[in-house]
C-alpha cells in the first residue's frame, strides 16, 4: 500500500501552496508573502522534502537549465596600505570588506549578465556566511550552499599596495575540503540538467575527477577555473571532455612544466592544452592580454584593453572568467568571447568592487562597443 504524505500545519500549507503558484520563487520572497522570517521558511521547506511534498532541495530549478558554480563563496577583507609597502613594521591602511570567493564571483557577475545561477558551495554557520547569503541572493540561487556549524565561512584576506597592486594575500579554505563528492552526489539531478558546470579548483582532486564524470555522463559543458598555481595539481589527469579551461600564464606554467617567455611560447602552452583533450583554452597573460584557440577555430592573441585607473586588482580574473563563459553561452566567436573577457576584467579593475555594480548585458556591450 502507498504511504500517505503527512498532514501539513497552516504554515507548510501556505508556503506549498505558494512554491505550487511559483516555482521559482526564492526562499526570501517566499517569507515576506507568507509572513514568516527566511530561517522559518527554509525549515518549512526542509519538512515538506522530509514528508515527500518537495522532490529534492533544487525544488526551484525543477525546469530550468541553470548555469552551476561549484567552489568558493568566502568574506574578503583588503588592507589598502596608505604609503609605501614595509616589511617588518606597522602600515597604516584603509581596510574594507566585501564578499568573494571565485565560484561565488563568477555567479554573481553571470547573474548581473541576466543568467538563471545556482551556486553549491560550503559555509560555516557564521555571521560571515550571512553577510555572503544577503549580498549574494539576488543573483543567484543559494539553496546548493550547506552549512556545517563549527566550521568558519571561508575568508580571503588581501594587502594591496598605492597601486592596487597585491602584496601578499592569505586564504583559509579548508571549508571547501566538505565538498566532497559525496556532498556532491545529492544534487546530481540539477547536475544533469545544467546548461554548464563552473568548477573552480578550491574543489578536492576527487570532487573535481567526479564533477568532470558527471558532466560527461550526461552530455553537459564542463568550465574548470583554476585558483592558484599550487592548486593546478587538483585538475584531473584525464582531461578529453573537458569544455572550457581558462587558466593565467603562471598557472599553466606550473601545470605543463614549461615557460612561457613569449609568444611562441604562449601559443604553444595553448597547443598542448588542446593536446591534452581540453576543447577550448584561455591562457591570460595580464596587460598582454589572452590566448584563446580550440581545433576548429584556432589560436588567437587577443590584446588587452589596458587603463592607468586600477582601483583593485582583486575579482578582475573571475571577471574576465564570466565574461568568457557568457560570451560563449551566447555563441559568439573565439575573438569575440576574449575580448569580451578583457572588456569586463579592465571595467573590474577600474571598481573598487569585487564584482563591478554597473554589470548588465546591456552595459557589456555598450563597454565593448566603446573600446571597439
Amino acid at each position: 500500500m502507498k504511504k500517505m504524505p503527512e498532514k501539513l500545519n497552516d504554515n507548510e500549507q501556505a508556503v506549498l501552496e505558494r512554491i505550487r503558484k511559483d516555482p521559482y520563487i526564492s526562499q526570501q520572497d517566499l517569507a515576506v508573502e507568507v509572513g514568516l522570517s527566511r530561517p522559518s521558511v527554509a525549515n518549512i521547506i526542509s519538512g515538506l522534502i522530509r514528508k515527500g511534498y518537495i522532490l529534492g532541495r533544487a525544488y526551484v530549478l525543477n525546469e530550468s537549465e541553470p548555469v552551476i558554480c561549484i567552489g568558493g563563496a568566502n568574506v574578503d577583507q583588503k588592507f589598502y596600505i596608505k604609503n609605501k609597502a614595509q616589511l617588518g613594521t606597522s602600515n597604516p591602511v584603509n581596510v574594507s570588506q566585501t564578499v568573494g570567493g571565485v565560484a561565488r564571483n563568477i555567479a554573481e557577475n553571470l547573474g548581473r549578465l541576466g543568467m538563471d545561477v545556482s551556486l553549491i558551495s560550503a559555509s560555516g554557520a557564521d555571521k560571515d556566511w550571512t553577510v555572503i547569503e544577503e549580498a549574494s541572493e539576488r543573483y543567484m540561487k543559494l539553496e546548493g550552499v550547506t552549512q556545517f556549524p563549527g566550521s568558519a565561512t571561508g575568508s580571503y584576506t588581501a594587502v594591496l599596495d598605492t597601486e592596487g597592486e597585491m602584496v601578499i594575500a592569505l586564504a583559509n579554505m579548508e571549508i571547501y575540503d566538505a565538498i566532497t563528492p559525496e556532498f556532491l552526489q545529492q544534487y546530481e539531478n540539477l547536475l544533469s540538467r545544467a546548461i554548464s558546470i563552473v568548477v573552480d579548483l578550491n574543489c578536492p582532486k576527487e570532487s573535481v575527477h567526479y564533477l568532470c564524470e558527471t558532466a560527461r555522463k550526461y552530455g553537459v559543458p564542463i568550465i574548470l577555473i583554476p585558483v592558484s598555481g599550487p592548486k593546478m595539481e587538483r585538475l584531473p589527469e584525464q582531461l578529453e571532455g573537458v569544455t572550457w579551461l581558462i587558466t593565467n600564464r603562471d598557472e599553466s606554467e606550473a601545470y605543463l612544466q614549461r615557460e612561457i617567455l613569449d609568444e611562441a611560447d604562449w601559443r604553444e602552452a595553448v597547443e598542448e592544452w588542446l593536446a591534452r583533450g581540453v576543447e577550448n583554452v584561455v591562457i591570460t597573460n595580464g596587460k598582454e592580454g589572452s590566448m584563446i584557440g580550440n581545433k576548429t577555430e584556432g589560436i588567437f592573441h587577443i590584446p588587452a584593453y589596458v587603463t592607468e585607473e586600477v582601483a583593485d586588482v582583486t575579482g578582475a580574473g573571475d571577471a574576465f572568467s564570466s565574461a568568457v563563459v557568457y560570451s560563449w553561452l551566447e555563441g559568439k566567436s573565439l575573438i569575440d568571447i576574449a575580448k569580451a573577457g578583457s572588456v569586463n576584467a579592465v571595467k573590474t579593475l577600474q571598481s573598487p568592487y569585487t564584482v563591478r555594480q554597473d554589470l548588465s548585458a546591456e552595459q557589456l556591450l555598450k563597454n565593448l562597443e566603446e573600446l571597439a
